[in-house]
């Protein structure tokens, strides 16, 4: 073998091992993903830490519970879409969050505040071997997006990623000091079920001047399994409601697909968004829900 049949070959070896441990370490990803399915009981868990300000008043904790099944309604090779659902004295049902994960993706819509969230593109290269989490509304609009690449080392299975969101749902219609959450998520898989903790900065945000930290806070919400049979209720609910919801989702995707600054309206004939879509039949076509969410999306950004 000549020297330049020697260093090709070496070079197809090399090529052909990181293809394989790329691939090895993206279906650990997938597993890792898809481990946080199935029926929880959830505890909500969040305190204010820290503040720059001596005078500030720190509120009150935050504690709270549900139980939670978490079923994947969609998957496909480089994305899974995990659908949230809260069961409420054990027949209620609540569509509750959405979380997608896309892989590799250069997309993304990121807060900035008064509910815009303004497209951006990354490089191909920075976003190498790392999945997407983008985080839905109960009415799937979006909250959040960020990317980063799971980790898997001693024992561990996290992903940690942070990146502005809206007000969370606990505190948008009792707090008015603060317009932006720079939260940091780290999910982790654990012997329990799984973990999301957050490390999160409240932020006063406007166009003359530079962020400000009002407070920092930190949550701890356990997700801890239980047997699949308390969730029946739910798997029985989405079974009966997920094709609507699918053409909803698919309507907020032709939204995003145009790339652009998206800016919500927090209410349309004096009702919420949420309100609206959790009302309508169904049976609506995706033309009566194109309908339904485009009296939300604020003048400048309505497109045919």
């Amino acid at each position: 073998m000549n020297k330049n049949s020697f260093w090709l070959h070496l070079l197809f070896i090399l090529g052909f091992t990181i293809s394989g441990l790329a691939q090895d370490t993206k279906e650990k990803d997938v597993e890792a993903i898809k481990a946080m399915c199935g029926c929880y009981e959830v505890a909500f868990n969040f305190a204010e830490t820290f503040a720059p300000d001596k005078n500030y008043k720190f509120h009150d904790r935050y504690r709270s519970g549900a139980l939670e099944w978490v079923t994947p309604v969609e998957e496909s090779n480089d994305k899974i879409v995990l659908q949230h659902l809260l069961i409420i004295n054990d027949t209620m049902i609540i569509k509750h969050w959405r979380q997608d994960w896309l892989y590799e993706n250069t997309g993304l819509y990121t807060y900035y505040k008064d509910n815009q969230w303004n497209y951006g593109e990354l490089p191909q290269d920075e976003v190498r071997g790392q999945w997407t989490q983008k985080v839905y509304q109960v009415d799937d609009s979006p909250r959040y997006e960020g990317t980063a690449t799971w980790i898997h080392t001693d024992g561990k299975h996290y992903w940690e990623n942070t990146t502005d969101a809206p007000l969370p749902r606990r505190e948008h219609t009792k707090r008015n000091d603060y317009n932006v959450t720079r939260r940091t998520n780290r999910q982790e898989i654990t012997s329990y079920g799984w973990l999301h903790e957050q490390d999160n900065d409240k932020i006063v945000r406007n166009d003359q001047v530079e962020d400000k930290v009002l407070a920092q806070e930190k949550g701890m919400n356990y997700y801890r399994k239980t047997e699949d049979a308390r969730c029946d209720p739910a798997r029985k609910w989405w079974k009966e409601n997920q094709e609507y919801w699918a053409r909803v989702r698919g309507e907020w995707d032709a939204i995003f697909a145009r790339k652009t600054t998206l800016k919500l309206l927090p209410k349309a004939n004096d009702k919420r968004l949420y309100e609206v879509l959790f009302d309508m039949d169904t049976s609506a076509s995706s033309e009566d829900i194109k309908d339904a969410i485009v009296p939300f999306i604020a003048p400048d950004n309505h497109r045919d």
